[in-house]
């Protein structure tokens, strides 16, 4: 069996247990991998590590700071720490993975 702590799939992924938004998969060091996905409303919080988001499934909407623009699955979009950010006008089948990494208040 393979080890579990260097490898995510999203299998696992949608079925690990969320704490809080989101489930956490991997860790190392300043890097967590989680994934996240919001039904209805995404009611996250600006966080305070940078941050990369990863769409698994779904399109919709996404307000990164004063930014916005529309998103499908492979896109892949980078919040700086402390920026206001969600996702809006998502599809039921939207899913991304989630990078966080570095230092409170970002590099």
């Amino acid at each position: 069996m393979a080890d579990d702590k260097f490898h995510a799939t999203l299998e696992r992924a949608r079925q690990t247990p969320k704490l809080g938004l989101a489930a956490l998969l991997l860790s190392h060091g300043t890097m967590e991998l989680e994934f996240y996905a919001p039904r209805g409303r995404d009611e996250q919080m600006p966080h305070d590590r940078d941050e990369l988001y990863v769409v698994v499934s779904g399109h919709g909407w996404f307000r990164n700071g004063e930014e916005r623009h529309e998103f499908h699955p492979g896109d892949v979009m980078f919040v700086p720490a402390k920026v206001e950010h969600r996702f809006e006008q998502f599809s039921d089948d939207f899913a991304t993975w989630v990078v966080f990494w570095g230092p409170k208040g970002g590099e």
